[in-house]
């Protein structure tokens, strides 16, 4: 599915029923028919809070996500609209929308945290929609984020006795939107205008202490800050009055709070802007049968009672594209053989160099298409595939030499083998005609083009089988001698092995060069195969680099707010010293 994308509206792609989430074979199916990178937006938060009234602005539509006009929640489970990227044209854009979290009627919650962790493992960008200000309710109800540990693995094996680096996470977890719906506050802070960023960061600030109140105070903070380095605010003013709330599909934005519509606005714009295309481990761009591949091996572990573990999401994928990439190598050296080689060929080595050209190839295309081939295992056989087709070929251009070369000799030598059963050389001299003969003919063969390796062991092989029939013509040569016969019985035998000589000979150099022929394949496999390591080499240090980065900074961060509190607080405890020296009457100086 290219960029005339068109679903008139969104479908379901994992149903909640009955307390199992459920893929949509339907939606699956269009995603397989995506082959762009795309960009996953996923908006996540309390039911009835206006997430599916964003999702319609993305998607560029009026209507689409259901909106609903109850207390009661509408979307269930997480439904997926495909449309074009607004700004970017060869990407596709996914919005997903998630049934409201907290829904009183769904009475098990427990769903809830798995729709929330599916949202973040499938989306490239993840938004939390919520009601008012960044308070501690609005935290309390962000308590999914700090179940993320116990809902996700990011490694298949974590070593012994260690818990997951929240920098594991990182390099998986999209960026992080908050977005802030009938927001009745001033953004400013001392007395001073803040921005939305401003304003979400100084909320994540952690409390000095560690009583137990402490601590839940900071966890969801502690959380959203390791997990999502990059992080996003937009506040929204209340979009009309509260009793048109219910009409948002039918109402045109010159209907709307115009503060709201350019909210609105701006957050769509950063989205389209700003969004990044779904990525994996190593810089891989996803695209839709890969995200399809991610939907269905998450929720397959969820349904078995696993937690779903993005490195074996992405091993599963790898199995999935690696062997479509032996696949399309395959088929690339395939169309580029048909194209170049006409069998037979005139030599052993002007078909190895054929073969040499279309692996080169054909290795090109497996190493663009795999990754995370573990321990090479698709790249060995991608290997012994071209191996047996190289060797098939070798085999077929023996035969069409063999095929070419019996049906010259059988043309060419029709009228000599006539001539025989008519008895024309049964005469006194018959034996030296015969002969001069046969070198005419020999030589018209000889000078035929095109056929191929097997030319000489064809003829050797045919002359050999007529030795009888000549043998006989020369010994009832009646112009001959005795001596003279055993003279030509022995030249024709020394030329019999010298013609079996040079075979073996050239057998010999066609081993040879099919040997130096797997030593260059070889080679040419280790060669692309160490250049493609070292790219992802330096992927995975980039994405290190990053991480540790991230990492840091936010470590920074709690540094400084620790001495900002260290020092607010020693200031307090000087202010208080003087005030008590004031009201005691004392002097003195105070030395800081």
């Amino acid at each position: 599915m290219a960029s005339d994308i068109h679903m008139p509206g969104p479908v379901c792609l994992i149903e909640n029923t009955n307390t199992q989430l459920v893929v949509n074979p339907e939606a699956l199916k269009i995603l397989s028919a995506i082959t762009q990178p795309v960009v996953v937006v996923a908006i996540v938060g309390l039911y009835r809070t206006g997430k599916s009234y964003l999702m319609n602005k993305l998607a560029g539509q009026q209507k689409g996500f259901s909106l609903g006009s109850t207390v009661q929640s509408h979307t269930k489970g997480i439904w997926m609209w495909c449309v074009p990227h607004p700004k970017k044209p060869n990407y596709t854009l996914i919005l997903l929308d998630t049934e409201g979290l907290g829904d009183v009627e769904k009475g098990d919650n427990q769903n809830d945290s798995w729709i929330f962790a599916l949202a973040i493992l499938l989306s490239s960008t993840f938004v939390y929609n919520s009601m008012g200000t960044i308070n501690q309710q609005a935290m309390d109800q962000l308590h999914y984020v700090t179940e993320l540990t116990d809902k996700i693995r990011a490694k298949s094996s974590p070593d012994a006795n260690e818990v997951e680096d929240s920098a594991d996470f990182v390099s998986f977890f999209p960026d992080f939107v908050w977005t802030l719906r009938d927001f009745s506050l001033e953004l400013e802070a001392d007395g001073k205008p803040i921005s939305a960023d401003e304003y979400l960061e100084n909320s994540l600030k952690l409390r000095k202490g560690t009583s137990s109140i402490d601590k839940n105070y900071n966890l969801p903070r502690l959380c959203i800050r390791k997990f999502f380095p990059e992080k996003k605010c937009f506040i929204f003013d209340r979009p009309t009055h509260r009793k048109k709330l219910g009409q948002l599909e039918t109402m045109h934005d010159d209907e709307l709070d115009p503060e709201f519509v350019q909210q609105a606005a701006d957050f769509c714009s950063y989205i389209f802007s700003n969004s990044k295309v779904k990525t994996l481990a190593g810089g891989i761009q996803v695209n839709g049968p890969w995200l399809e591949t991610l939907v269905l091996t998450y929720v397959d572990a969820i349904s078995s009672g696993d937690l779903p573990c993005m490195e074996n999401a992405v091993l599963a994928l790898a199995q999935i594209e690696n062997s479509a990439a032996v696949q399309k190598a395959i088929a690339h050296y395939d169309q580029q053989m048909s194209e170049k080689v006409e069998l037979p060929t005139e030599t052993l080595q002007e078909l190895l160099d054929l073969h040499m050209a279309s692996e080169k190839e054909a290795i090109e295309v497996f190493m663009k298409n795999s990754f995370k081939d573990v321990d090479h295992l698709f790249q060995k056989e991608l290997a012994d595939q071209l191996e047996k087709k190289r060797d098939d070929f070798c085999k077929e251009n023996m035969k069409a030499s063999s095929d070419r070369c019996s049906a010259l000799l059988k043309d060419i030598f029709h009228s000599l083998e006539e001539d025989i059963k008519q008895g024309v050389y049964a005469k006194p001299g018959g034996y030296h005609l015969l002969m001069q003969t046969v070198q005419e003919l020999k030589k018209k063969y000889l000078q035929e083009p095109r056929k191929g390796i097997q030319s000489e062991e064809v003829l050797h092989a045919y002359l050999s089988s007529k030795e009888s029939v000549i043998d006989a013509i020369l010994q009832t040569d009646q112009t001959l001698t005795e001596k003279e016969k055993e003279i030509e019985v022995q030249r024709v035998k020394a030329e019999s092995a010298e013609a079996a000589a040079k075979m073996l000979e050239e057998m010999q150099k066609k081993n040879q060069q099919m040997m130096e022929e797997k030593e260059r394949s070889y080679q040419e496999h280790l060669k692309q195969l160490t250049e493609k390591m070292e790219q992802e080499r330096a992927q995975l240090m980039a994405e290190q680099e990053r991480a540790l980065s991230l990492k840091l900074q936010e470590q920074a961060k709690l540094l400084k707010e620790g001495f900002q509190n260290e020092s607010r607080q020693l200031q307090r405890e000087i202010e208080s010293l003087k005030n008590n020296m004031k009201n005691t009457g004392g002097g003195g100086c105070i030395l800081i």
